[in-house]
């Protein structure tokens, strides 16, 4: 250090206020340096942790989801009788006499599924047995539903109804042919 020896004593203070200042400021500006790197680290694992958080929560969003979604899918599994026989059989256990039905034809709903639609009329019926029957019909465990419902009341009797009862099934199409057409579109596109 040659140099600083040749310097004057006002010089040399002066370097070495300038070197004091130098050390501060390294002292200084690497704690700060390793604490902002060490905050943006934290913030970036605290984004993180959110973000497992919420994948974890979810999982329970989708468990019940793929339950519906079986639940759906063996409701449909379980295809729904002729409708005519069904009603008529589910109408002989209330005591109900169902003289007139009438199959609609079949109706397509988007590419999975059909509906068969069937109207029966029933006439002078009690209001408990006309609610056992529907309850019946709605809880038999296959895909119907009752679409459509028409009461008169009629005259004279207290507890008489004539009803005319639209019933639907729905059937789900055959999957082997979705499942297979994404096969061969597969492979027909490997081919190109």
């Amino acid at each position: 250090m040659k140099w600083f020896a040749e310097l004057s004593a006002r010089e040399r203070r002066l370097v070495m206020g300038l070197g004091g200042v130098l050390v501060a400021m390294l002292m200084l500006l690497v704690p700060y340096g390793v604490s902002s790197m060490t905050r943006a680290r934290r913030a970036e694992n605290d984004e993180l942790r959110e973000a497992i958080n919420r994948v974890q929560a979810s999982k329970s969003i989708v468990a019940a989801r793929k339950h519906k979604h079986d639940e759906i899918a063996a409701r449909y599994a379980k295809k729904a009788p002729k409708l005519a026989g069904f009603l008529e059989q589910t109408a002989k256990e209330q005591k109900l006499e169902v003289p007139e039905s009438q199959d609609k034809p079949d109706v397509p709903i988007g590419k999975r599924y059909v509906e068969r639609a069937t109207v029966v009329r029933l006439r002078r019926v009690a209001g408990l047995p006309l609610l056992k029957f529907l309850e019946k019909i709605e809880s038999s465990g296959y895909p119907v539903a009752i679409t459509r419902l028409n009461l008169r009341r009629r005259s004279g009797d207290k507890d008489s109804y004539d009803v005319e009862l639209g019933v639907s099934a729905y059937d789900r199409s055959d999957s082997s042919s979705s499942a297979a057409s994404p096969a061969a579109s597969a492979s027909a596109g490997a081919k190109k």
